[in-house]
C-alpha cells in the first residue's frame, strides 16, 4: 500500500479542515467504530501488506544522490554555518543519520505502508528523545524535537527509530546480533504499548505521561542507575550560571563563535533588535491571553545566535534572556527557524497551517505529553519561527553504554507509541502490529539493511568532502 493510500486522511484531520459549521456538528453524530472493530480492521490490513513485507529494503536504481539532497537543504541555510553542519554530519555514521532525515524520508516514501496515518515526528531517532519538565515542572520522558512533524505513516517514525538504534549500537562496537537486538527493542516496546493504549479511554491516553517513576521502573538495574544519575544531573543544571556571565553588572550570554555569538544584524541584514521585536510581537499574538499576561512581565536583556543539533545546524536559531522581578528571575527562550517538514513532499496532504512555526507548535501540543507553556510562533525577515522555553530541566541519554542501550531503545519505543496513540488510531495500528514478534523481526531486518545504506551514504559524504563538493568547518 503506497503513501497515496493515506488519502483521504484520518478522521482527526478531516475534522480540522475548513468545513462549514453544520458539517462539523453533523460529524459528531456519526457512529464511531468500537475498539474491537478497529483491532479487526487493523489485522485485516495484513492481507494487503504482510508484516514480513516491512523488512524489505533495496537501493532503487533511480535513488537520488544523497549529497544533492543535503546540498539542497543547505541552500536555505546560513552560508557561514553550512560547513559546521557538514562537519557534524561527518563525525560518524550515527551523526550522519541524525542529519539526514531528508534522505531517509525520500527512501521511505517509495516503500509500502499499512495506510494508517498519525501525526509523525518525522525525525524519530534516539537522540530526539529525552527528559524535559512538564508545565507542572515534573520530569517526563518523550520526543523532544518536532521540527519535521507532519501527518504521515506510523511506520516511517518506527523504522527511523529502529534504524537509529541499530546504527547507535554499531557505533558502540556492537556486533550484528546486538545491533539488531537494539532495533527490535524499539519495535517490541512500541508494539506492546500501542496495544495498551488501544484499550485505554481516550482521556486516559491524552493525560498519560512517562514520568520519572515510570522511567526508572521500566529499566534493568544498571540502566536504572544511569537514568537516575542523568535525571539528578538535569535537576542541578543552572543555565543562568552555565550560559551567562556578568559584564558591567549586566547578564550576557557567554560567546563561543561561531556556535554562540552576539550579532548586530540578522542573516538578512535587519538590525537584530528590530528583527527580534517584530518576531516577538507576532509570537505574543500566537499565545493565549493568560500566557500573554505572564510573558509581558519580562524584559529582554540579551540575545545571541546559537548553533544547535546536527540536522538543524544552519537554520536561524536564537537564544533569548529575559528578566522578570529581578536578576535571579530569568526566562530563557529559544527562537528556532521552522522550514518545510522533510515529510511534506511525500504524503500528498496539505496541513491547515500557512505558518511553518504554527505547524511545529500544533504538532508538539498534540503529541507531546505536557507541552511548554511558552510554545508559540512568529515571523520576521519573511521567515517562519517557533519559540519554546530553553528549560534547565531538560536532557537526554549519552548513548555510551552498549549493555544498557536496548533498555533505552525500549523507552523510546514506548514514547513513540504514546505520541502516535494521541494523534492516530491506536487500535487499528495495534491490530496490524499484532501480539507476536513478527513485526519486531521485520523492522529489525529493515533497520539492519538501512544501517548499511546509511553507512554507504556516509562514505559518499566523506568522498564529497575530499572532492570539494562540500566544505567542512573546524568549529563543528
Amino acid at each position: 500500500m503506497k503513501v497515496a493510500s493515506l488519502l483521504p486522511p484520518a478522521v482527526f484531520y478531516r475534522m480540522i479542515e475548513a468545513h462549514g459549521e453544520g458539517a462539523l456538528v453533523d460529524s459528531f453524530s456519526f457512529k464511531r467504530p468500537s475498539i474491537s472493530e478497529r483491532l479487526v480492521a487493523g489485522k485485516a490490513l495484513r492481507k494487503e501488506l504482510p508484516r514480513s513485507a516491512q523488512a524489505n529494503y533495496e537501493t532503487r536504481a533511480d535513488r537520488p544522490d544523497p549529497v544533492e539532497i543535503v546540498l539542497r537543504q543547505n541552500a536555505t541555510r546560513v552560508p557561514k554555518l553550512v560547513p559546521v553542519r557538514n562537519g557534524r554530519m561527518l563525525a560518524n555514521p550515527f551523526a550522519f543519520l541524525r542529519g539526514s532525515a531528508a534522505i531517509m524520508a525520500s527512501d521511505l516514501s517509495t516503500m509500502p505502508v499499512s495506510g494508517k496515518p498519525v501525526v509523525a515526528c518525522g525525525d524519530a531517532h534516539l537522540k530526539n528523545f529525552g527528559v524535559y519538565a512538564s508545565a507542572e515542572r515534573n520530569l517526563v520522558f518523550a520526543i523532544n524535537d518536532y521540527d519535521e512533524v507532519y501527518v504521515g505513516p506510523w511506520e516511517w517514525d518506527l523504522k527511523r527509530l529502529a534504524t537509529s538504534a541499530a546504527v547507535a549500537a554499531q557505533s558502540l562496537g556492537g556486533d550484528k546480533a546486538q545491533c539488531e537486538h537494539s532495533a527490535r527493542e524499539c519495535v517490541r516496546s512500541y508494539r506492546e504499548h500501542i496495544f495498551q493504549y488501544a484499550e485505554m479511554a481516550y482521556m486516559r491516553v491524552w493525560y498519560d505521561r512517562i514520568d520519572e517513576r515510570a522511567v526508572l521502573d521500566s529499566l534493568a538495574p544498571k540502566a536504572r542507575r544511569i537514568a537516575y544519575n542523568t535525571i539528578d544531573k538535569i535537576r542541578h543544571i543552572r543555565p543562568l550560571e552555565k550560559m551567562t556571565e556578568k559584564v558591567n553588572g549586566r547578564r550576557r550570554f557567554i560567546e563561543h563563535p561561531p556556535l554562540i555569538e552576539h550579532l548586530s544584524r540578522s542573516a538578512s541584514g535587519t538590525p537584530t533588535k528590530l528583527f527580534l521585536d517584530r518576531l516577538l510581537r507576532g509570537y505574543v499574538d500566537s499565545m493565549t491571553f493568560d500566557r500573554k499576561v505572564l510573558f509581558c512581565r519580562y524584559q529582554l536583556v540579551d540575545f545571541a545566535r546559537k548553533v544547535v543539533g546536527v540536522g538543524s545546524v544552519g537554520t536561524r536559531c536564537w537564544i533569548l534572556l529575559l528578566q522578570g522581578a529581578d536578576d535571579e528571575d530569568p526566562l530563557f527562550l529559544q527562537v528556532k527557524e521552522a522550514q518545510e517538514s522533510v515529510l511534506a513532499p511525500y504524503v500528498g496532504i496539505k496541513l491547515p497551517f500557512d505558518h511553518q512555526g504554527h505547524r511545529v507548535v500544533a504538532g508538539q501540543r498534540l503529541i507531546q505529553g505536557s507541552p511548554d507553556i511558552f510554545l508559540g510562533w512568529g515571523q520576521a525577515d519573511d521567515r517562519f519561527f517557533y519559540v519554546r522555553q530553553l528549560s534547565e530541566l531538560k536532557g537526554g541519554a549519552e548513548l555510551e553504554d552498549l549493555e544498557t542501550l536496548p533498555d533505552y531503545c525500549g523507552l523510546c519505543g514506548w514514547a513513540l507509541a504514546l505520541a502516535h496513540a494521541k494523534s492516530g488510531d491506536a487500535a487499528t495500528i495495534a491490530g496490524y502490529c499484532g501480539k507476536s514478534d513478527a513485526l519486531d523481526d521485520a523492522i529489525g531486518k529493515f533497520a539492519m539493511s538501512y544501517a548499511k545504506q546509511n553507512e554507504q551514504d556516509y562514505d559518499t559524504f566523506v568522498k564529497a568532502k575530499r572532492a570539494g563538493r562540500i566544505k567542512v568547518s573546524a568549529e563543528a
